[in-house]
């Protein structure tokens, strides 16, 4: 039983820093690895090796409940799924698992007709290893050859390898150490690329010419400032590639003719810190998507032969935020949300004729574009999900805005959308903002406070959590939990000010809504305190972190996925790979006095005090280079040192894997299985 087991305990050893006048003791300091990012430390692994051995005595009892939502969530996927195929040039491509099978294989065939081709399979490539990720693939212009990458440590270095279709064979083109997309020349002579330096930032892009020594690719671009990462991408027509480098505030572009990528590069607007565009093409005009004059951005055009001088399109509006917009042959797609739900409006070129709006049916949703890789794309290619709906695959067609159905997520074990209510929700903070949450509930949930409630969140870097749907998230509503999303600052879910109104000083705003929401939700008899289980991810673990320093009370169960928890140590050491480019979303801590009180006020490792604490479930990767291993390990040491209660908590770190945790379908399932029945053990909730 889990009494009689006694949790590791992180030794403790004395070290110290200090930074603007004030010293910061950290006895768990060691738990960093000095050779990151080779971890070979003994003491580090071991201590390691004695949390994940604690974790699995302490689940060895609840093992058959883990099976049984593993099955039900294995339950729920159609295992030999496969994608609608979709025409790009002469062929049609899509990929497809097989019954069992962990990863997908990918397949083309003739448009005019022919048999299928398996054109990589990725159970082959990842036989026989821990972890397997498929990162960029590209298939050249005239559809002979392929270059893709792979990831078989969860390090996210990729190395890339080319394969000829037409043979089978490989090419001896191998490269090593990518951290990018991959885009072909226009005439299949190479492909750019861009290599991870030493503190795994992308600072370049680089040519690489089939058939050469990887010692002689040319590099087209390099970044100087240690903050910004590069990306290479190419324009909707193909016939730009464009070289997009910035931070999470500040970005620019320049463009390479695809019919010369060894030519000068054009500028399409040096860098203004602050200011955000990203670029398409149509016909010699260049389509520029930018906040600088407002932050729900606006649409400006420009001559390729001037572009730097922008002509507004579309001007900025109070209530649609403008995401993104992407150019066809006959017409441009802008996308947005308005008031926080997404929106498609197609545009002829011809200003004179009203935007189109592709029109959803449900109150709460998720859509978006799909796969459109035509330049001369009549017929779009659309995704739709709610949290009570099930994925569902459209093609659009825009001369007459008709939506067909093309594939409606398959839900083998069966599914029944009627037994479930969804419902969006206004919750006001504590300066008033009203928060938005989404929620899904079993139709027959009682509103008399008694129910258990799971409430999700992340509410960083201008990321929104859509409102979509979730096979696993069933395995709750099923025992009578309500399912929430707290949509809360530093998202942008309402637009860019969101995110502004969550990061830097106003960080904190962040934390108060969730805690806000949860508090509201208690209010209205959705839940009671202690009956609400909470969960995040990396940054959202960061959220984790800090509401449970701050209102421990409130919550049954938490789940800190990879999480972001000891942000003052990070931030202060500009070598760890993330550091530099993070100061714009985080502050400054080095330089900015200001910046380092804010984050030690809030950093959740630096906080952790002398308290009961909620039931924690805490998971990190080895070679996770986003979240280092040591910060999950450092919070768990501390919070075990620290808290005044008897309550479990439970380090898992994956000594093979990174960010995303293990890898594969099924494997990942197993992960959230075990997740789940923490939740239902801790809550009290009948498995």
């Amino acid at each position: 039983m889990t009494e009689n087991l006694t949790p590791p305990v992180a030794e403790l050893r004395p070290h110290s820093f200090t930074t603007h006048g004030i010293t910061i003791d950290d006895p768990w300091a060691w738990l960093k690895d000095a050779g990151y990012p080779e971890v070979t430390d003994k003491d580090v692994l071991a201590y390691l090796a004695a949390e994940n051995e604690y974790f699995e005595a302490v689940m060895a009892p609840h093992k058959p409940l883990v099976d049984r939502l593993y099955e039900e969530m294995k339950g729920r996927i159609k295992e030999d799924d496969s994608s609608v195929p979709q025409k790009d040039g002469d062929w049609l491509y899509w990929t497809a698992f097989e019954t069992g099978g962990e990863y997908r294989k990918w397949w083309r065939k003739p448009v005019a007709g022919g048999e299928d081709q398996l054109i990589l399979d990725e159970p082959a490539l990842a036989a026989g290893k821990e972890y397997f990720r498929l990162g960029a693939l590209s298939v050249s212009n005239d559809g002979t050859l392929m270059a893709y990458a792979i990831d078989d440590n969860g390090s996210e270095r990729f190395e890339v390898r080319v394969k000829n279709l037409v043979t089978g064979e490989h090419l001896p083109d191998v490269i090593p150490g990518m951290l990018s997309e991959i885009v072909w020349a226009a005439d299949d002579s190479g492909f750019l690329y861009g290599l991870a330096n030493e503190q795994w930032r992308t600072d370049n892009v680089r040519f690489h010419r089939l058939g050469t020594p990887v010692a002689d690719d040319v590099e087209l671009f390099k970044e100087a400032d240690e903050g910004f990462r590069v990306g290479v991408s190419e324009t909707s027509s193909r016939q730009w590639i464009v070289i997009a480098t910035g931070d999470h505030v500040t970005s620019e572009v320049w463009l390479l003719p695809a019919s010369d990528p060894l030519a000068a590069p054009l500028l399409v607007a040096p860098r203004q810190v602050g200011r955000e565009y990203d670029v398409d093409d149509h016909d010699g005009t260049l389509f520029i998507h930018t906040n600088d004059t407002d932050p729900n951005f606006r649409l400006c055009t420009a001559p390729i032969s001037a572009p730097g001088e922008w002509t507004e399109l579309i001007a900025p509006s109070r209530h649609f935020y403008m995401t993104g917009v992407e150019c066809f042959k006959d017409f441009f797609i802008v996308d947005g949300r308005e008031d926080g739900l997404d929106q498609i409006e197609i545009h002829r070129y011809d200003q004179h004729l009203a935007p189109q709006r592709i029109v959803f049916p449900e109150a709460s949703y998720d859509a978006g574009l799909g796969n459109n890789p035509e330049y001369d794309m009549q017929v779009l290619r659309v995704g739709y999900e709610s949290m009570v709906t099930p994925g569902t695959e459209y093609d659009y067609t825009v001369a007459t805005g008709e939506l067909k159905v093309l594939k409606v997520q398959e839900i083998p074990s069966g599914y029944d959308a009627g037994k479930y209510r969804t419902e969006r929700l206004k919750i006001t903070a504590r300066d008033g903002t009203e928060v938005p949450v989404s929620i899904v509930y079993p139709k027959d949930f009682p509103r008399d406070g008694s129910a258990p409630l799971f409430l999700y969140a992340y509410g960083a870097y201008g990321y929104a959590i859509p409102p979509g749907f979730s096979t696993g998230r069933l395995s709750l509503l099923d025992r009578g939990f309500a399912y929430a999303i707290a949509h809360i600052r530093g998202g942008d879910d309402l637009g860019q000010q969101w995110y502004l109104d969550g990061k830097l000083e106003k960080r904190t705003n962040s934390f108060n809504d969730f805690v806000d929401v949860a508090k509201g939700l208690i209010a209205d008899n959705w839940t009671s305190p202690g009956r609400i289980a909470i969960a995040g991810r990396s940054a959202g673990g960061e959220l984790m972190g800090a509401v449970v320093n701050s209102d421990p009370e409130l919550w049954g169960a938490v789940i800190a996925d990879v999480p972001f928890v000891d942000v003052l140590n990070t931030m202060l050491d500009a070598d760890l790979p993330l550091t530099p480019g993070e100061w714009p979303e985080w502050g400054n801590p080095i330089e900015d006095k200001a910046a380092f009180e804010l984050i030690r006020s809030y950093s959740p490792y630096d906080n952790v005090k002398p308290q009961a604490y909620p039931p924690l479930f805490i998971s990190g990767g080895l070679n996770d280079p986003r979240v280092t291993y040591w910060e999950p390990a450092k919070w768990a040491a501390k919070l075990r040192a620290t808290k005044t209660d008897d309550n479990l908590l439970l380090l898992k770190t994956n000594m093979g894997a990174g960010h995303g945790g293990k890898s594969g379908r099924f494997e990942s399932l197993r992960e959230a299985a075990e997740e789940h029945a923490f939740v239902l053990w801790q809550l009290g909730v009948a498995g």
